[in-house]
């Protein structure tokens, strides 16, 4: 008997799953080039100003010369990338990231930089990502359909986290024996490689958007979008306050604490590399976890971000703090696939660049005036009592998200709920909260 030709091992192990189709598997691809280079240069821009005579404060106006554009220009990038085809914006913006880091790196590697022009640099790096981040929202969420849309996002927060964990150390590795120049040269190339393969997304599939009354219409029809749903604006206004005094604690308080109570620069590094390898943890956590109420249970998970701050507050001893960092970055990363999950299917194709720009935005609006205000505070406060302030309102926000019943009841959608009512749905599929407009 003539038996059958063995499969072929492509026909065996097919080489990605069914929902990880081209655009996704490029999207991918491009954010792990992306946060290699990016977390690596974040160490080498600080140490390229210091390096120059800069002090403390010198590394903080860099840093808010790059946050302050991104605050800026968020919302008509939600608009310009939901008008616009996203991956030419998003291609756009990585050649400006690309520019202005290649320029940094030859000013730090020929010449003696003034802090103007690294400052310059940084404020068009910052524009960079205020075009990018809601585009590239847009454009993967996008790319997945389906029941195993949370799966999808969770690999690809968890291949993003984990090449920024990677980038962090081998960046600060390279800085040490190279000069932080060559690290951010590396991160130009990085930006070029990323734009390249975005430029292959096959937006075929989209829809052509229908020519609006203008940029302004498109914000006020975003922003209806977002302002009509309980569920979102209610996290977003969570996340306002919490990204704020989270983003207080570590960049000014905990490395104050680990100077005089943990043994420096060096545990505190491994402390915030022990929050980042819980991020990855979280991630493959939540490509097996479905929980039916997603933004419950995305919200409940936030109330470990506390920690961090309650632990520096008393300050416990370093390994109990990774062990706490650690929790912290894998609760607060079900939460992340939660909220990508929840967009995903609420929220129309048409307007995810919008109403991830009105997210964004929130999210990171008071993250400078929170910087500002952590030395006043340590200063008519405490240490101590600063950080146990940042712990509480931590609390304090969640619970208050979790008061909005909205935030409390939604839940995932396996298929879409049919125009007319969840009567036509499965016993899995409920009425969007909020409705789709």
């Amino acid at each position: 008997m003539t038996l059958p030709p063995a499969p072929t091992t492509s026909a065996r192990r097919p080489r990605r799953p069914a929902w990880a189709g081209r655009n996704y598997s490029l999207l991918t691809a491009a954010a792990v080039v992306t946060n290699l280079g990016s977390q690596g240069a974040l160490v080498a821009a600080a140490f390229a100003v210091l390096e120059t005579g800069g002090d403390g404060g010198d590394v903080g106006l860099v840093a808010a010369a790059r946050m302050l554009p991104l605050v800026l220009f968020l919302l008509i990038a939600g608009a310009v990338a939901d008008r616009l085809p996203r991956h030419r914006v998003m291609v756009a913006a990585n050649a400006l990231n690309c520019v202005s880091q290649a320029a940094f790196a030859a000013l730090v590697l020929t010449g003696d930089p003034r802090l103007w022009q690294m400052m310059l640099l940084a404020a068009l790096g910052g524009t960079g990502q205020a075009f990018f981040g809601p585009a590239a929202e847009g454009m993967l969420m996008a790319s997945v359909s389906g029941e195993q849309a949370g799966r999808a996002f969770a690999v690809f927060r968890m291949a993003m986290q984990g090449a920024g964990l990677g980038g962090a150390a081998v960046g600060g590795a390279m800085v040490a024996v190279i000069g932080p120049g060559w690290v951010l040269a590396a991160d130009a190339a990085a930006f070029a490689v990323a734009g390249l393969l975005r430029a292959f997304l096959d937006v075929g599939h989209i829809p052509p958007r229908a020519p609006g009354g203008g940029l302004l219409a498109d914000l006020r029809e975003g922003w209806r979008e977002f302002s009509g749903r309980a569920w979102l604006w209610a996290v977003v206004v969570q996340f306002s306050v919490a990204n704020a005094v989270v983003s207080a604690a570590d960049a000014v308080y905990g490395p104050l604490v680990a100077r005089d109570h943990l043994g420096g620069a060096g545990p505190w590094g491994l402390a915030l590399g022990a929050f980042g390898a819980g991020t990855v943890a979280g991630a493959v956590l939540m490509t097996r976890w479905k929980p039916r109420r997603l933004l419950l249970a995305g919200t409940l998970c936030v109330f470990p971000l506390a920690l961090p701050s309650a632990a520096l507050a008393v300050p416990v001893p370093i390994g109990v703090l990774y062990v706490v960092m650690f929790v912290a970055g894998a609760t607060i990363e079900v939460f992340g696939v939660s909220w990508m999950t929840a967009l995903h299917q609420e929220i129309p194709e048409d307007k995810l660049s919008r109403v991830s720009a009105y997210d964004w935005f929130g999210s990171v609006a008071l993250v400078p005036l929170a910087l500002a205000a952590a030395g006043p505070a340590e200063a008519a406060f405490g240490r101590t009592a600063a950080l146990w302030g940042c712990a509480g309102l931590v609390v304090l926000v969640t619970a208050a998200a979790l008061c909005v019943p909205d935030v409390r009841d939604l839940r995932r959608r396996t298929t879409p709920v049919t125009q007319g009512g969840a009567e036509h749905a499965s016993a899995d599929t409920e009425r969007p909260v909020g409705g789709l407009g």
